[in-house]
């Protein structure tokens, strides 16, 4: 039995390929104005509630300060992001990959069971049991994919000009378009904590076997 079916991994490296180019190029579009606001409008300092950092263009896409570029760069890879992010639920719920794997039981949320996958993982233990994936991957795979991932979407099409005829009840729901453009940020960062973590972990956790589980598929007692 493989340990990753063929559509996990094809979503992975696409998906991985789209945060990368969207995070960077992202940071091109928060250089062009680094406050953020709450509400429908906001431009002045003292109506921010937060200034961003400016980011060093080795940081971003491109190299080099270009807004209409980085948008190119956005929306060509906001497309593939979304669709891969719908093709990659459509896979879970299909092959009962979310089911069987991702979504917790009653029994895993009690605190002695959380303190116990917490003083594992503190002790580098990563060990599943009889499952896939150990409590705390459970929570964190299902707040990615079921709540960073798809907010990304949404919010991105909540700040879009262009969308905003059609999709005024989203702006009006998230509380205003720059309410949605900070919460973009905010899970656009989010994402960026979660990719460290991961990347992190797996390097503790057996690099070599971790890769190629996701490129072969490997496989699964």
């Amino acid at each position: 039995m493989k340990r990753h079916a063929l559509s996990t991994r094809l979503w992975h490296w696409l998906n991985l390929l789209c945060v990368v180019v969207l995070f960077m190029s992202g940071l091109t579009i928060s250089n062009a104005h680094r406050r953020l606001y709450w509400g429908d409008w906001g431009f002045a300092p003292e109506q921010a509630w937060l200034a961003v950092p400016r980011f060093p263009d080795w940081m971003t896409i491109p190299g080099y300060y270009s807004l209409a570029v980085a948008r190119d760069w956005h929306i060509l890879m906001a497309w593939p992001y979304a669709l891969g992010l719908l093709f990659m639920w459509v896979a879970m719920l299909a092959n009962r990959h979310f089911v069987r794997d991702i979504a917790t039981r009653r029994s895993e949320w009690r605190p002695a069971a959380i303190w116990r996958d917490v003083r594992a993982h503190l002790r580098l233990e990563f060990d599943h049991g009889a499952g896939k994936y150990n409590f705390l991957q459970k929570l964190a795979y299902g707040l990615v994919l079921g709540v960073f991932l798809p907010m990304m979407v949404l919010t991105g099409i909540a700040i879009s000009p262009g969308m905003e005829p059609t999709f005024g009840w989203l702006v009006e729901a998230m509380g205003g378009r720059q309410s949605a453009r900070s919460l973009h940020f905010i899970f656009a960062f989010a994402l960026a904590g979660f990719f460290v973590v991961h990347v992190l972990l797996v390097l503790l956790s057996g690099p070599i076997g971790q890769m190629r589980a996701m490129i072969s598929g490997g496989s699964q007692a």
